[in-house]
């Protein structure tokens, strides 16, 4: 479509790797931020903007901005081990913390 604009950058927080774009929300690792700070999230991996694509170094000053919509926890997951005829039996629960963050422009 002419006259649209896409923007979208593959950003790397908390050793995983997101593609976003401005208006998104994405969960990611925890934060330690209160609600409602603004992040800004650098080095970039990627930017590509109306079919110009930067990688690498060419992303210097380049930055996703986003605001913190929640902090929380995820559901629970269940850990059992089990070894039959050894009466060894072992439950685990873990609740993983994330941020949900919304991404609100992409510089660069």
């Amino acid at each position: 479509m002419k006259g649209v604009t896409t923007i979208y950058a593959i950003l790397e927080l908390g050793g995983k790797q997101y593609r976003v774009s401005p208006g998104d929300t994405i969960d990611v690792e925890k934060i330690d931020l209160p609600v409602g700070e603004t992040v800004e999230v650098r080095p970039l991996c990627l930017v590509r903007d109306d079919g110009t694509l930067a990688v690498g170094p060419d992303l210097e000053g380049a930055v996703a901005k986003g605001r913190i919509l929640e902090n929380g926890r995820g559901p629970k997951i269940r850990i059992f081990k089990y070894k039959p005829k050894a009466n060894y039996r072992r439950r685990q629960g873990h609740r993983q913390a994330f941020t949900r963050l919304a991404i609100e422009a992409i510089q660069g």
